[in-house]
């Protein structure tokens, strides 16, 4: 959709909000951007940051590549190139072709691209500017209302090109965008989960970064389609009432010739001071985050994806690399702040800002912290002294859960506290459990894999370990695969093998993962208090030598109930007695022994029959008043429910004397 050229022409008062890094637009004004004049097409105008170059010009399929025929303007102090190209039209390739002050030519893609050409080619597309089928004004209103700490977020986390392909096909078979949001819809639908966190959509060169060495900030990767078809995918989601979060990468970025690096032959979006500039465990470069004009960049990219694009969700990665000068090096190869020490001032106020902006901007937006350090305060407001997300990924949470789950059951009694040890600090912070892709990747076995015994073993223990995950505070994340027991570790080189749902016990844990997605999504005991100490209470923390766990999770009201009890041994206990706060009924809502959840772990012992209801007795158990007795089953896990009645007695005998 082309527009005037006026709307797209850079004024005094861009160039002002540019230096100050304040324009939080700027993929409306740099860029390749289609104009037209009295209704139809009269060119494209081209518009680059290149502060210290000593000519800039415009190379594309409407010119012959030829450096000589569109030479740019600079257009004042800031360093901005700009020009139009009466020739250009949508869907031609193009550079920047950039003489430095050396006399180098240098061959840019246009880091403010909305498009680029599909790898292993490297060149930038003209693309329409916005997507004129947008029909998700109900979600978006309802998104401006979204309130993360008192809802569910069950996050499925999805590499596209490796989630389903096509057999056989030239073009490596990946689904298009538009392929792919008809399929995960369906998929998601039926297993409940909330949000879908895609990785790899920002423009990237290399297959094995798996998206995360970014080329093209404001561009959705072309391997799936157009950018059309990107925007097309998200409003599918949200039609169907499913949030869409995306991988974000602003700490650093990879050196390819065509990239950002040594953009103007100068360090213009990296650090020049050598100390700052590298990240040496990746071989990347450092954004410069005390540069106006690159915090600008950044704020604008996010801003791209959470506003022209409607992106629910942005989870930034590696923010750890950004907040530590010396992340990832030895010494004498980093420079300690004005103060002496390694923290990276620059950065900390960059996220604060980048956090504030797009959360004041777009109320509802998730602003998620992939922070795997002791940093404190990561999602409290700046106001406060914190980083400004509204979530954080709990790393020590799931090295905790890992380390516990890959134990051989007998030695779990000595490691009781790798699963309670969470609870101590859960509401310090707004968390994400997370089960994520890097841990099923390099050599650390899938999930399945990871988990003692034989198959039947494994795919208990997995039942077991994902009900306590989706029953202990904080949000949700599983990758991919996960939720049917996948094999093979993760590969972005191939699809999941579905083929594993065809078998009776991989059918089994998917239902099981589904019917904990829903208790999960349906039952507010489980999510309207996550973030608060009074969502949680054991019952018995401490039976080690069972190695069983007991706890209950409060709604607000205090009236909705969840009871959970999961033994992570292969010993049933016929007469497990469980210690609860009030006499009350309890419905058995969830339990593992289910049939359709597949035969049960003991070998020759058929799945039990339980009762659906229970009712407590006045026999003191876990320090609790009242008790009930269950007859728990090998790796069992079982989920009741009840109501309580929370008004005072007097209250009560008040009403009666009343009626």
């Amino acid at each position: 959709m082309a527009q005037k050229l006026s709307d797209y022409e850079i004024g005094e008062i861009d160039q002002y909000l540019f230096g100050k890094g304040k324009h939080r637009e700027l993929y409306r004004k740099l860029g390749a951007h289609p104009v037209e004049k009295n209704g139809q097409p009269s060119g494209v105008y081209f518009a680059v940051w290149a502060p210290h170059a000593a000519k800039v010009s415009v190379v594309g399929e409407f010119n012959e590549w030829d450096p000589s025929r569109h030479t740019m303007q600079r257009q004042g102090p800031v360093g901005i190139y700009a020009l139009l190209v009466p020739e250009a039209r949508c869907g031609q390739m193009y550079k920047y072709c950039i003489r430095t002050e050396e006399g180098k030519l240098l061959y840019k893609a246009d880091p403010v691209a909305t498009a680029a050409e599909r790898r292993p080619g490297t060149a930038s597309v003209i693309a329409p500017q916005e997507y004129p089928g947008w029909s998700d004004e109900k979600w978006m209103s309802e998104r401006s209302r979204f309130n993360h700490m008192e809802r569910p977020v069950s996050i499925y986390e999805c590499h596209i090109g490796s989630w389903k392909r096509h057999p056989g096909r030239r073009d490596e078979g990946f689904y298009n965008y538009c392929e792919f949001a008809r399929s995960a819809v369906e998929y998601m639908k039926e297993m409940h989960y909330t949000h879908i966190e895609l990785m790899g959509v920002l423009e990237h060169p290399f297959d094995g970064s798996w998206g995360y060495q970014v080329t093209g900030y404001f561009a959705p990767t072309s391997r799936y389609g157009t950018p059309e078809d990107f925007a097309y995918m998200i409003n599918y989601f949200h039609r169907n009432g499913i949030g869409v979060i995306l991988d974000w990468v602003p700490a650093h970025f990879p050196k390819d010739e065509h990239g950002l690096a040594l953009f103007d032959g100068t360090p213009t979006y990296e650090y020049a001071d050598p100390l700052k500039m590298d990240q040496p465990d990746w071989n990347t470069q450092i954004f410069d985050f005390g540069k106006s004009e690159v915090r600008g960049f950044l704020i604008a990219s996010a801003l791209n994806w959470v506003e022209r694009y409607h992106v629910d969700g942005l989870r930034v990665d590696a923010v750890a690399a950004m907040l530590y000068l010396d992340y990832g090096k030895r010494d004498g190869q980093w420079r300690p702040n004005s103060e002496g020490g390694n923290v990276n001032t620059e950065a900390v106020s960059f996220i604060q800002e980048l956090n504030e902006t797009v959360l004041t901007r777009n109320p509802g937006v998730l602003m998620i912290a992939e922070e795997s350090t002791t940093w404190p305060n990561v999602t409290w407001p700046p106001s406060a002294g914190g980083l400004g997300f509204n979530l954080k990924w709990n790393m020590g949470w799931m090295h905790d859960f890992l380390e516990y789950m890959k134990l051989d059951p007998y030695f779990r009694r000595n490691a009781h506290n790798m699963m309670t040890f969470a609870s101590s600090y859960a509401y310090s912070e707004n968390f994400v459990l997370v089960l994520s892709h890097d841990e099923v990747v390099h050599m650390k076995g899938s999930m399945y894999e990871k988990m003692p015994g034989e198959e039947a073993e494994k795919i208990a223990n997995l039942k077991a370990g994902y009900a306590f995950m989706m029953a202990h505070p904080g949000k949700k994340l599983l990758f991919m695969g996960q939720d049917f027991g996948q094999h093979r570790e993760w590969s972005e080189e191939r699809e999941l093998d579905w083929g594993q749902l065809a078998h009776a016990p991989y059918i089994g844990l998917h239902r099981f993962v589904a019917a904990l997605l829903e208790l999960y999504r349906t039952r507010e005991a489980f999510f309207d208090q996550d973030c608060v100490g009074e969502g949680m209470q054991w019952i018995n923390a401490d039976d080690g030598y069972r190695s069983i766990y007991s706890f209950i999770r409060h709604s607000r009201n205090l009236k909705d109930n969840m009871l959970i009890v999961i033994n992570f041994t292969p010993v049933p206990r016929d007469d497990y007695r469980v210690g609860v706060p009030a006499e009350v009924e309890l419905e058995l809502v969830l339990s593992s022994d289910d049939p359709e959840f597949g035969e049960t772990v003991a070998a020759g012992e058929k799945n039990a029959v339980r009762e659906r209801f229970y009712k407590t007795e006045k026999s003191e158990c876990d320090g609790q008043p009242y008790s009930f007795a269950y007859p728990l089953p090998a790796y069992g896990v079982a989920f009741f429910e009840y109501h309580q009645d929370i008004r005072q007695p007097d209250k009560k005998e008040k009403k009666k004397k009343d009626s």
